[in-house]
C-alpha cells in the first residue's frame, strides 16, 4: 500500500483534510454574513508536494498568500432549495498549472457554493484532479501556477481521493486513524467521558459512509480492506473532520451498484446539509444522480459549463457530445445493438459454456480454497470461501459482488500475493505455490495481476517505460532493446504516445498509468490475466479502447484466459461466465446470460436490480 504519514503542525489533522478549520463548537453561529474568501494566489512554482497527496496546507505560512475580501467578484447564485442568493465557500479563477512547458490546466473558473454540487467531467488527462487538489494547495513537483484559488476564511476542505491508499497510513489501523480526528471534537467534555464519545463519532461516521460491521472493520488495517472499503474510510474522515468544501473525486470508482446507490444518496445527503460538493467523475450516471452544475473539460480547458438541466439535454460543445454519445446502453448480455460504444464481447464466437463444456481445456483451477485475514494477537477471520472455480482457455470469467466481498482477495490467491491461504490452484493440472516468492519466472508470468491503484503499483522515481519493458527482460529473458521497443508500440496501441511514456508516474493521469499497467502484465505474454478494477476509473472513451484491446488479446491469442473484476454489470455482461461472491462466499457461477437474466441467488438478484440507473437530477 502507499500510504504515508505526514507530519501535522498544530492541531491533528488527518491528510484527507485540506487545512484546519475550527471545531463546531468554535464557529459562530450563522447571521447571515459570509466570511471574507481566503486568497490561495499562486504565481511562480508548485509546493512539489505531487498530486494526489493531499495534506494540511496554512495559507498564512508564506509561499505569496494574502487575504481578499469577496467583494462584488464573487458570483453569487441562487440555491435551488431556499431561493435565496448564496456566495461561493470556494472559488477558482483562471487557473493555469503548467508542467515542464505543457499547460496541463489552463484559464480554469469555476465556484463552489454551499448545498449544491459542482461536477467535473471529462476524459482521463483532462485536468480534473489537478483542478480539485488546487482547493487544497496541492500541485505537481515543480508546476508552474498562475490564477487564485479563494477558501472562506478558517474553513477546511475534505478530500476523497480516487486511490485511498495515498492518504491512509498503513501501520495504522483504521479505528485509530479516525481517533485521531474525532479526539479534537471531544476535548470539551469531561475526560471521563471523552474515549466513549470519540469511539461513538467514529462509528458514527463509519456508518455514515455506509460501511457496515464497522466495529469489526475498524480493528482491521488499510491493506485488509478492499479498495471500496478503503474509500469510504476517507469518506468517513472527512465527514468526520466537518469539512464546508469537500472534493469527491471518482468516490464511486470501484463500488458495486448497491453501495454506489448508497454514496450518491450520502453525497446528497451532504450536500443538503449546506456542505459544497465538487465531484471528480467519469460515471455520468452519478453525475446525473448528483450534480447542480456541470463543468466539462478536455485538454486542462474548460470547454463547457453551466447548470446539469441545461447541459445534459442540450449540449453545446461537440465534444460534450462526444462524450455523452459513448455511454454504454444496458442491453442483453451478448447482444450488443448497432453502434452501441462498447465491444461486442470478450470472448470466441460459438455457444456459452456450461458445465463442462466450454471454450477450451481448462487452463486454471482452484479447489477448496479458504483465505483469511490475520488480525493480531485476536486470531484470524476468514474471509473467502471458493469450494470450486475453473476458468479455461481462451476464456473471459467477470468476479462480480459488493465491495468487500472477497473478489480481490481471491484474485490475490490466484497470484500469490495472499500467502494465508488453503487449498488447491493448479495451472494446467500442475499446482501454483501459495506464495509468489516461491514461484518460478515461467509461473511468474503465466498469472499477472493488473492493480486498481496504478498508482500504488509503479515507482515513482523511474520513467514509465523502463518500468514496463523491465517485466520482458526479467520474465521472458527478452533483450532490453527489443523490450523497449515491444513497450512502445504496446502503449502506443492502447493510447500511451512515446513522450508520456518516458515520463515518471507522477507526471501521468490514473487513466494514463492504467494503460502503462495493463501493458506491463501484457508484456510477459501472460496465460491468465487478472484485471482488478482497471476500468472503474475511466472516462467511457477511454474504457471503450481497454475493453476493445482485451477483446483483441482474447479473440487473437486462443490460450489466454481472462478474469475480470468489477462492480459494472455492463462490463460484466461482455464475460462469457460470471461468479458471484457476497460476504466472501462464492454464492453462484454459470454463463453470463444466465446470470444476467435469471439469477437464482437472493444476493445476485438484489445486485442484477440495483444496477438500474440512478434517478436523474434535473438540477438548476
Amino acid at each position: 500500500m502507499g500510504g504515508h504519514g505526514r507530519p501535522q503542525p498544530h492541531r491533528p489533522v488527518h491528510p484527507a483534510v485540506g487545512r484546519p478549520g475550527p471545531r463546531a463548537a468554535d464557529r459562530r453561529p450563522d447571521d447571515g454574513n459570509e466570511p471574507p474568501l481566503r486568497r490561495r494566489a499562486r504565481q511562480g512554482r508548485g509546493t512539489g508536494r505531487g498530486a494526489g497527496r493531499a495534506g494540511p496546507h496554512h495559507p498564512d505560512q508564506g509561499h505569496g498568500w494574502h487575504r481578499t475580501e469577496q467583494g462584488g467578484k464573487g458570483s453569487a447564485s441562487m440555491n435551488d432549495r431556499n431561493d435565496t442568493p448564496e456566495r461561493p465557500v470556494a472559488e477558482i479563477r483562471d487557473l493555469r498549472v503548467e508542467v515542464g512547458g505543457r499547460a496541463i490546466v489552463d484559464g480554469v473558473t469555476l465556484s463552489a457554493l454551499p448545498g449544491r454540487v459542482t461536477a467535473l467531467v471529462g476524459p482521463s488527462g483532462s485536468g480534473k484532479t489537478t483542478t480539485g487538489l488546487a482547493l487544497l494547495g496541492e500541485y505537481p513537483q515543480d508546476a508552474r501556477v498562475s490564477g487564485a484559488v479563494e477558501l472562506a476564511a478558517g474553513d477546511t476542505v475534505g478530500y476523497i481521493p480516487q486511490h485511498p491508499a495515498a492518504v491512509l497510513n498503513p501501520a495504522r489501523r483504521v479505528s485509530a486513524l479516525l481517533t485521531d480526528i474525532a479526539r479534537a471534537q471531544v476535548r470539551h467534555l469531561p475526560r471521563r467521558r471523552r474515549r466513549a464519545a470519540a469511539r461513538q463519532r467514529v462509528l458514527r461516521a463509519l456508518a455514515d459512509a455506509h460501511l457496515p460491521e464497522a466495529a469489526a472493520l475498524s480493528r482491521r488495517h488499510p491493506h485488509q480492506l478492499s479498495g471500496g472499503q478503503q474509500q469510504r474510510v476517507v469518506l468517513a474522515q472527512a465527514l468526520l473532520s466537518g469539512c464546508r468544501v469537500i472534493v469527491a473525486d471518482e468516490p464511486t470508482t470501484g463500488q458495486d451498484a448497491l453501495t454506489k446507490s448508497g454514496i450518491v444518496e450520502r453525497l446528497a445527503a451532504v450536500a443538503a446539509g449546506g456542505i459544497a460538493v465538487v465531484l471528480l467523475s467519469h460515471d455520468l450516471d452519478v453525475v446525473r444522480a448528483l450534480a447542480d452544475d456541470v463543468v466539462v473539460m478536455r485538454a486542462g480547458r474548460v470547454v463547457e459549463s453551466g447548470p446539469a438541466g441545461r447541459v445534459w439535454p442540450a449540449p453545446r460543445h461537440a465534444w460534450t457530445r462526444e462524450l455523452l454519445g459513448m455511454e454504454p446502453e444496458r442491453t442483453e448480455p451478448g447482444c450488443a445493438e448497432p453502434g452501441r460504444a462498447e465491444p461486442k464481447g470478450l470472448e470466441p464466437e460459438g455457444p456459452e459454456p456450461d458445465g463442462e463444456a466450454g471454450a477450451g481445456r481448462v487452463a486454471l483451477r482452484v479447489r477448496g480454497l479458504t483465505a483469511r485475514h490475520r488480525e493480531g494477537p485476536r486470531g484470524s477471520t476468514v474471509v473467502l470461501r471458493a469450494p470450486e472455480l475453473d476458468l479455461r482457455a481462451g476464456e473471459c470469467l467477470a468476479l462480480v459482488g459488493r465491495s468487500g466481498s472477497g473478489k480481490t482477495t481471491l484474485a490475490r490467491c490466484l497470484a500469490g500475493l495472499h500467502r494465508d491461504h488453503a487449498g488447491e490452484i493448479l495451472l494446467d493440472g500442475t499446482p501454483l505455490p501459495g506464495s509468489l516468492r516461491d514461484r518460478s519466472r515461467a509461473q511468474l508470468a503465466a498469472v499477472q495481476y493488473v492493480f486498481q491503484d496504478a498508482h500504488a503499483a509503479f515507482d515513482e522515481h523511474r520513467p514509465v517505460l523502463h518500468q514496463v519493458a523491465r517485466t520482458a527482460i526479467r520474465l521472458r529473458g527478452a533483450d532490453p532493446a527489443a523490450a523497449e521497443r515491444e513497450a512502445l508500440s504496446t502503449l502506443y496501441r492502447l493510447g500511451l504516445p512515446e513522450d508520456l511514456s518516458r515520463r515518471r508516474p507522477g507526471r501521468l493521469s490514473g487513466g494514463e498509468l492504467q494503460r502503462a499497467a495493463l501493458t506491463r502484465a501484457l508484456l510477459a505474454r501472460p496465460r491468465v490475466l487478472l484485471c482488478d478494477e482497471i476500468t472503474s476509473g475511466l472516462d467511457t472513451i477511454t474504457r471503450r479502447g481497454i475493453l476493445d484491446t482485451l477483446t483483441t488479446l482474447v479473440r487473437d491469442r486462443g490460450d489466454l484466459s481472462l478474469v475480470l473484476i468489477t462492480h459494472d454489470l455492463d462490463v460484466a455482461a461482455l464475460a462469457r461466465r460470471i461468479a458471484v461472491l457476497d460476504a466472501g462466499e462464492l454464492v453462484e457461477q454459470g454463463p453470463a446470460h444466465r446470470i444476467l437474466t435469471t439469477p437464482s441467488h437472493p444476493f445476485t438478484v438484489s445486485l442484477v436490480g440495483a444496477a438500474a440507473r440512478p434517478a436523474v437530477r434535473t438540477g438548476s
